[in-house]
């Protein structure tokens, strides 16, 4: 193929126009702020399970290793850090639980499961699962 009929044509557009906005754009809105909060709160919830992991990495290492680990768990610092890591996370349970009957549309033959009943079933199935892991947890 020859050569393009005009010389500064080029593949691609450029970049179009957009509209500068601003990077707090989310706290003109208490609905933006509750959706950003809750994303953020996922942060929290990876630091929980890395906590976990860490935790089972030193019970691993030993006794006395595991005693250190229980000790640094103890200081204030950490303590309070760990207060409000149960925040955030109760925070972004109930946010999560209470989009669950948004996010799934349940049909019985043609008829939908009303939205209140989705959101029972899925509080019922926190409380049992946390029931479940408080009595494995203190049985012995």
């Amino acid at each position: 193929m020859g050569e393009p009929l005009n010389p500064r044509y080029r593949l691609y557009h450029p970049k179009w126009h957009r509209t500068r906005i601003p990077i707090f754009w989310w706290l003109r809105s208490f609905a933006y702020i509750k959706f950003i909060s809750r994303e953020l709160t996922s942060l929290f919830v990876a630091y929980a399970g890395l906590l976990l992991l860490i935790e089972v990495s030193v019970l691993a290492r030993g006794e006395a290793a595991y005693g250190r680990f229980l000790a640094w768990l103890q200081s204030p610092a950490v303590l309070a850090l760990n207060a409000f890591v149960l925040l955030a996370l109760l925070f972004h349970t109930f946010t999560w639980l209470n989009l669950a009957p948004r996010a799934l549309v349940l049909r019985v033959g043609k008829r939908r499961v009303p939205d209140a009943l989705v959101l029972v079933a899925h509080y019922s199935a926190w409380i049992a699962a946390s029931a479940l892991l408080a009595w494995l947890i203190l049985r012995r």
